[in-house]
C-alpha cells in the first residue's frame, strides 16, 4: 500500500484528484463526483472537525470488532460495498467547494505525518497505528478515485 504520508504520495494523490471534472462519471456506483468528493470528506471531518457525534455502546462495539478490520487492512474495498450512514452523500454538493476542501485536508495530514498519527484515537476505531492510518486514508481515495477513471 502506498504512504499517504510520503510527500510524493500525497501529490500524486492530489494530482488524480485535480484530474476530476464536474462531467467525470463513475464507473460503478451510484455517487456523482462532487458527492464522491464529499463522501470522502467525511473521513477527514471525523479527524479535524467536531460534526459527527461519536458512536458509543453497541454501535462503537460493532465498528471495532467487525469493521475496523475490512478498514485498516491493506486489502482493497469490493465494488458497490456498503457504507455507514455518516458516510452517504445524497445531495449534490458544490464540485469545486469539496475538491478543494478534500486536497486541503489531504495536504494537512502530510503535514502532520505517519508519526504524529501513530496510536492516535480514530473517532470510530479506538486507537489505530500510523500503518492503519495510512490504509484508512490512502485505501478510500484510491478506491474512490480509481471508481472515477482517475
Amino acid at each position: 500500500m502506498k504512504n499517504i504520508f510520503d510527500k510524493q504520495v500525497t501529490e500524486e494523490v492530489i494530482n488524480r484528484i485535480n484530474q476530476l471534472q464536474t462531467t467525470t462519471k463513475p464507473q460503478w456506483g451510484k455517487m456523482s463526483v462532487d458527492q464522491m468528493l464529499a463522501h470522502c470528506n467525511v473521513t477527514y471531518e471525523f479527524l479535524y472537525e467536531n460534526v459527527h457525534p461519536k458512536p458509543k455502546g453497541f454501535k462503537k462495539w460493532m465498528l471495532k470488532t467487525f469493521v475496523k478490520s475490512i478498514v485498516v487492512s491493506d486489502k482493497p474495498y469490493k465494488k458497490n460495498g456498503r457504507t455507514a450512514s455518516e458516510f452517504l452523500i445524497t445531495s449534490q454538493k458544490e464540485f469545486t467547494t469539496e475538491q478543494d476542501r478534500l486536497t486541503s485536508y489531504i495536504q494537512k495530514t502530510q503535514d502532520l505525518g505517519g508519526d504524529y498519527f501513530d496510536q492516535k484515537e480514530s473517532h470510530s476505531f479506538g486507537k489505530l497505528s500510523k500503518t492503519e492510518w495510512n490504509n484508512m486514508f490512502y485505501k478510500h481515495l484510491d478506491h474512490h478515485l480509481s471508481q472515477f477513471g482517475v
